[in-house]
């Protein structure tokens, strides 16, 4: 029978007014708390949240990751449209490379439309979003099997791109998906299925039909 792990989602930052030092104490604490009991830990790539303090999310998870070997790491989700996808394979596979191989690419659409705004960043409808998502991960499946990466499409292109050396293991991709053509998306392209945020998954006939949908595409197996 398929062991049942546990993840860690560290708090994206400190509350108002509590100290560096404070924070990294509590959060080493909580890392003292799951040794030996979680297989991974994760955090959220976001921007801002109003006023709150809040950490980047790539360089806070490097950062952690580099402290504590034993565990994987990943994104809840990483957001597609802040970086380019061609550098983002590139991100990982440098990842893989220096931890070891214990690199899981989470990665989503991207939803959250006053960051993107404040930060300066177009904000297309949710079709075209979920588009640049399907481009963006054939961008680093190629970049991470291909000699030579070449794809062309829609929103954006790689040409002839180089992408050493290749991750090995090539990292898990996780994709964080809740509506029909997202679940398409996941399907075609991710190993595991993220619905942490997923706020409406409770309602029960929903959730059938998603689990539904995700046995026919054969992304979920549930073993007896």
């Amino acid at each position: 029978m398929t062991r049942i792990q546990f993840g860690w989602s560290l708090p994206s930052g400190p509350p108002q007014g509590m100290s560096r030092n404070a924070y990294m104490d509590g959060v080493q604490k909580g890392f003292e708390l799951i040794k030996g009991h979680f297989d991974s830990f994760w955090f959220v790539d976001h921007l801002q949240s109003d006023n709150n303090p809040l950490l980047e999310g790539w360089t806070a998870l490097t950062y952690f990751a580099a402290l504590h070997p034993e565990l994987t790491f990943g994104h809840v989700v990483l957001c597609q449209s802040f970086r380019n996808p061609a550098l983002l394979a590139k991100m990982a596979t440098t990842a893989q490379f220096l931890s070891g191989g214990r690199f899981i690419l989470g990665i989503g659409a991207g939803w959250k439309e006053d960051e993107y705004r404040a930060y300066g960043y177009d904000f297309p409808p949710p079709g075209t979003r979920v588009e640049e998502l399907t481009e963006a991960l054939q961008i680093i499946r190629a970049m991470w099997h291909d000699e030579r990466a070449t794809v062309h499409g829609k929103h954006y292109h790689v040409a002839d791109a180089w992408c050493e050396p290749k991750p090995d293991p090539i990292p898990t991709i996780m994709v964080g998906a809740f509506k029909p053509r997202m679940l398409r998306v996941a399907a075609r392209y991710a190993d595991w299925w993220n619905i942490s945020w997923t706020r409406r998954v409770a309602k029960q006939l929903l959730y059938l039909e998603i689990l539904a949908f995700l046995l026919f595409h054969r992304l979920l197996v549930i073993s007896q």
